[in-house]
């Protein structure tokens, strides 16, 4: 019982917080998934985020129902999944009416912008901590040349994210896993 509260309370602040979609409550979720709740450690987490990143659809669900799921079952999965989706739908049904009923005023607009550059260092914390558990793992030097190959396949070859991540994910599988 005290799981399913938990599970509730995380994914909900994790999701209510995270304005800007899922990109915005990863790191969020990564709080209360890995130092407060416990449920997955940063190995595990980082897994979970590369291979959800692979698959189709929204990120903060994939995540939800994994940690859900793991931690109570398919009622914990559940639980995670309606506090990561009703509350932000909900929100989503009233701030549009609201944004349509104000569109032009300035202080929506301020706000709009001015937590652009939380969201943005938020995703370079994460991005830290995930470099950092891989710096530790598999080395910097595979961290970095990883890092550099999916960089010129993204922004150069403008292959797709998804193709790039299933390409590491397969390095990591055939190589990677005969050097650990």
């Amino acid at each position: 019982m005290m799981e399913w509260l938990q599970l509730l309370l995380g994914f909900f602040m994790a999701n209510v917080l995270g304005y800007g979609g899922g990109p915005a409550s990863i790191p969020l979720m990564y709080e209360e998934i890995v130092p407060r709740y416990h449920w997955l450690d940063d190995q595990a987490f980082s897994n979970m985020l590369a291979l959800g990143n692979a698959l189709p659809g929204p990120i903060a669900t994939k995540i939800a129902a994994f940690v859900g799921y793991d931690v109570s079952g398919w009622f914990g999965g559940f639980i995670a999944l309606a506090a990561t989706i009703v509350p932000s739908a909900a929100a989503l049904i009233v701030l549009l009416r609201v944004m349509a009923k104000y569109r032009q005023s300035p202080v929506v607009k301020g706000m709009t912008l001015l937590v652009q550059p939380v969201i943005a260092v938020m995703m370079a914390v994460l991005t830290w901590q995930m470099g950092a558990t891989s710096f530790a793992s598999i080395g910097i030097w595979q961290s970095l040349g990883i890092a550099a190959v999916a960089f010129w396949a993204m922004n150069l070859r403008k292959i797709h994210p998804a193709l790039v991540i299933v390409a590491a994910f397969l390095y990591g599988g055939l190589v990677l896993s005969h050097m650990i």
